[in-house]
């Protein structure tokens, strides 16, 4: 009976995490394409003039032979011209651009979380919620993203302006909690400080990056518990056998 227990249990945990990960936004979740009315193969995409200059000097920095890995960097500038998401029309461009397979690029595109491959808002609020960032109060950020927005995770706004992405780490651990709207980070974050930020948004304002704390990028709140004495030079050194 425990054994069937256990095992019952592991199902519904296993169906739970399916659920939650079919919800997430981009490279997250399904990796099927299906068409739809504004992503298909017929969605026209090409790189604007500009975007056309910066894509043949990213390939002009990799040698002969090793155009591909510029996919990345040109997947990237595909997005960011189509508003911050990636149909799968301008994957196309992209492969056609470089000269490599469409499923080469799909590969790249659905293995990285950084490619939102369905629409999103103008503003893409990605909170972090792993274990630092938990336990400095991400729950609670959440909370506050959830009931300012009205949305849910994975969701965008009726306004078309917010769209709500939860992620793993983001790398500033020290600055816990913290989000990531569009390029910029926003750490050290209370529930006060995420309904200013996103007040401000709304209204047209560009909130400043960085800690909310007040402190400069992530020095220490007081102060330092090491490295407090002048290091020793080289004539401080002794020889054991002198």
């Amino acid at each position: 009976m425990l054994a069937k227990s256990l095992l019952g249990s592991l199902v519904r945990e296993s169906r739970r995490a399916l659920s939650t990960s079919a919800a997430r936004t981009g490279g997250g979740g399904l990796m099927i394409h299906r068409d739809t009315n504004e992503n298909n193969s017929e969605t026209p995409f090409e790189f604007s003039e500009e975007n056309k200059n910066r894509a043949n000097a990213i390939m002009s920095i990799y040698p002969e032979g090793h155009k591909r890995a510029a996919v990345i960097p040109l997947l990237d500038l595909a997005q960011r011209q189509n508003g911050g998401w990636l149909p799968i029309s301008a994957m196309h461009h992209v492969a056609e651009f470089i000269g490599m397979p469409r499923m080469r690029v799909y590969e790249v595109a659905t293995f990285y979380t950084m490619f939102m491959r369905n629409p999103v808002g103008k503003y893409h609020v990605q909170i972090c919620t792993t274990t630092p960032c938990w336990l400095r109060g991400s729950d609670e950020i959440l909370k506050a993203i959830k009931e300012n927005l009205n949305i849910k995770v994975g969701e965008t706004s009726a306004d078309k302006m917010f769209t709500l992405s939860e992620v793993e780490c983001l790398g500033a651990c020290v600055n816990a909690p913290m989000v990531q709207i569009n390029d910029d980070y926003y750490e050290d974050l209370t529930e006060k400080d995420m309904h200013e930020i996103l007040e401000d948004l709304k209204a047209g304002k560009k909130p400043p990056a960085g800690p909310r704390s007040g402190r400069y990028a992530a020095e220490p709140f007081g102060k330092l518990t090491s490295l407090t004495e002048k290091p020793p030079g080289p004539g401080d050194f002794v020889r054991a056998d002198l």
